[in-house]
């Protein structure tokens, strides 16, 4: 937790200032409630525990660190009678709104308070020692003193933390603090009464859809397409990486095969100060780079400020023509290694989302990637890296898998209704039959979860990393799709959760995650991280497995033509590795309990206090998770070409 938290602390001061509001009307609002709720895999209709939920929820998202609001303030919120729930209830469906502008107008009211108190605690002497896990679970502070003590220990931990991230100058990042600050309470407070409602209106759907589960969610339209970016893993600009420095934005990094690099006009350190002529100095982040970004093709003109490197250095100002193109981030899709190993190697490739796009995907781009290697080494066993993979799109899943499996099931879906799908690797494209480790931590979830526990269900891999993965076994429906990318909705967009997905056993990892065969501890095993910590979550259940697969559900048309092509190199399930589990995990113990480095790594991680950033601090260069993954698989392929008898062999094999 300790981690995320201190991550958290920086993000916070740099992702609240948003664009334009979405044009949103009450009409609107109610109709995108009644939208996701017919959607939703529990929730049909809205009713008071939603209402309840709904106000917490609205709360957080304005006051996520509870430095605003006294307690007292907000108990008409905190504390909802019936009478306020069933009345919000009826006004809701009437599309009235005000009680949420009443709590909304709440917090602006505290903004002026605020505003002194960060006066008044920058001449107070920062408190020392300050630690993370005071800001977990907090409460709403019951006195303004108690109020002002929390911001200054927040700001003690802020600069601290951001004194161990980077070399920032202490007044700098105030002024950074203070301007983020500033900035988000502009946007809540709106240009204009009109303005100000649509804000409302936006957190009373992001407030009721995050109440129905801890997946479901309502996106801004500049929040709908940082949200296919992720997917996507591209986006349509210039290709670099920017940093504020409140007098322009410096050029930090230039992404391989960016306009930006391919142009050899821009250099790292280059301060923009202008976008097509309109000054930047003063906006927002996020604004500036709304700027920057536009069309495929379409040209933009930065205006740079870039010191000469002589011996009597200047500053110039120049004017860049970039043409923006697509830029794909590649190091957030694919990586691949190679680990010598005997005659051979071994295959390590780290897959980090799950994409598509028209030009390339992640079941294309890793069979491409293992056949070549495939055509140039003796490839020996191969290692699926999923470690922090949250997923993609679903089907890739499937393909994924396909690589490593005959025919067959990968994954089921069931919808809200009951409806129950099969989704099915029908493309025979097998890369790999050999050995097979797929790693994953604490934040491998959905799609990689599919890809890890049917493999491991099947019998063709064991999965080795944290004791679980995520737990994330729902699935939800988009509204803006990948083919309409950018075609936001003005009025925002949302995802809902409208079923549950199965793996061939018929589990669901949903709240469980995948359970290792072989733990081998990271730096986030021993973190809260996962679906049964979130708010709200969704139950977990099963349906029949699916090994024996009869096609019950394709059509009877179709039924017999596929199950000709089907059931001819249909995937048994197989135990390949029984034989060897004990083996392996005994070597792999003795390894990590012998191993000094290892077990420092573990007292780090748990320790109460900042563990794994202690940790990731200390073992960074490192990485032991991986390192003994390596061994499990150097036994894997002794015992696989070698052993008879795999029980009376205990080996100690390691890599490098």
């Amino acid at each position: 937790m300790h981690l995320k938290f201190l991550l958290f602390f920086l993000l916070f001061i740099s992702s609240f200032c948003q664009a334009k509001p979405p044009s949103l009307t009450s009409h609107d609002a109610k109709t995108k409630i009644q939208e996701i709720l017919k959607s939703h895999i529990t929730y049909q209709d809205l009713n008071e525990e939603i209402i309840q939920r709904a106000f917490a929820n609205y709360l957080e998202e304005l006051d996520p660190l509870k430095t605003y609001f006294v307690e007292s303030e907000i108990l008409e919120w905190t504390n909802p009678t019936e009478s306020l729930l069933k009345s919000t209830l009826k006004n809701i469906q009437n599309e009235d709104f005000a009680i949420f502008s009443s709590l909304h107008n709440s917090f602006l009211s505290s903004l002026a308070r605020r505003a002194s108190f960060e006066s008044e605690i920058l001449a107070c002497e920062l408190p020392l020692g300050v630690k993370s896990s005071e800001f977990k679970d907090l409460s709403w502070a019951k006195t303004e003193e108690e109020l002002k003590t929390r911001l200054l220990r927040i700001k003690a931990l802020q600069l601290e933390t951001a004194e161990k991230l980077s070399s920032t100058d202490k007044e700098q990042f105030l002024q950074r603090l203070e301007k983020r600050r500033i900035c988000r309470e502009e946007d809540l407070k709106g240009k204009s009464n009109e303005e100000r409602k649509q804000i409302i209106l936006s957190y009373v759907l992001k407030s009721i859809s995050s109440s129905l589960d801890s997946q479901t969610a309502y996106f801004t339209p500049s929040e709908a397409t940082q949200f296919m970016m992720q997917v996507q893993q591209k986006l349509y600009g210039i290709g670099a990486q920017l940093r504020d420095d409140l007098n322009g934005l410096t050029i930090t990094r230039l992404l391989e095969g960016g306009p930006a690099e391919l142009s050899n006009k821009l250099k790292l350190g280059d301060k923009i100060i202008a976008v097509n002529k309109e000054p930047i100095v003063g906006l927002d982040i996020a604004d500036a780079v709304d700027l920057i970004k536009g069309r495929q093709g379409t040209p933009v003109v930065l205006t740079i400020l870039r010191t000469n490197e002589t011996s009597n250095p200047k500053e110039e100002k120049i004017d860049i023509e970039i043409i923006r193109d697509e830029v794909v981030l590649k190091e957030t899709r694919l990586e691949s290694t190679l680990h010598p190993f005997g005659d051979g190697v071994i295959g390590i490739f780290h897959l980090f989302s799950f994409y598509e796009d028209k030009k390339a995907s992640s079941a294309s781009d890793l069979y491409q990637a293992i056949n070549d290697l495939k055509k140039t080494q003796n490839l020996k066993g191969i290692i699926l890296d999923l470690r922090g993979n949250l997923g993609g799109v679903l089907h890739q899943a499937v393909a994924v898998t396909g690589l490593f499996i005959s025919k067959g099931i990968v994954v089921s879906v069931k919808y809200n209704t009951g409806k129950i799908e099969h989704l099915r690797n029908l493309e025979g494209k097998k890369i790999w039959d050999g050995p097979l480790l797929v790693l994953t931590n604490r934040l491998s979830a959905s799609a990689s979860e599919i890809v890890s526990q049917t493999l491991q269900e099947y019998g063709r891999a064991l999965v080795v990393g944290d004791p679980y993965t995520f737990g994330k076994g729902t699935f939800q429906t988009f509204t803006l799709e990948s083919a309409n990318y950018g075609k936001v909705n003005p009025k925002g967009e949302y995802k809902v959760t409208c079923g549950r997905y199965y793996t061939v056993s018929g589990k669901s990892p949903q709240l469980i995650g995948v359970q290792s065969d072989i733990q081998i501890p990271g730096v986030l095993s021993q973190m809260e991280i996962g679906e049964k910590h979130a708010k709200f979550p969704v139950g977990t259940d099963q349906i029949d497995s699916g090994f024996q697969d009869d096609l019950a559900d394709v059509s009877p048309l179709l039924r017999n033509q596929i199950k000709r092509i089907y059931k001819a190199s249909h995937q048994s399930q197989v135990f390949q590795y029984h034989p060897y589990l004990e083996t392996l995990k005994t070597n792999s113990e003795k390894r990590i309990s012998s191993n000094k480095n290892y077990q420092h790594f573990l007292k780090e991680l748990s320790k109460e206090e900042d563990s794994s950033s202690a940790a990731m601090e200390t073992f960074g260069q490192n990485d032991l998770q991986l390192t003994e993954t390596l061994n499990v698989m150097t036994d894997l392929i002794f015992l696989s070409e070698t052993s008879e008898n795999p029980e009376e062999n205990i080996l100690t094999a390691e890599a490098g």
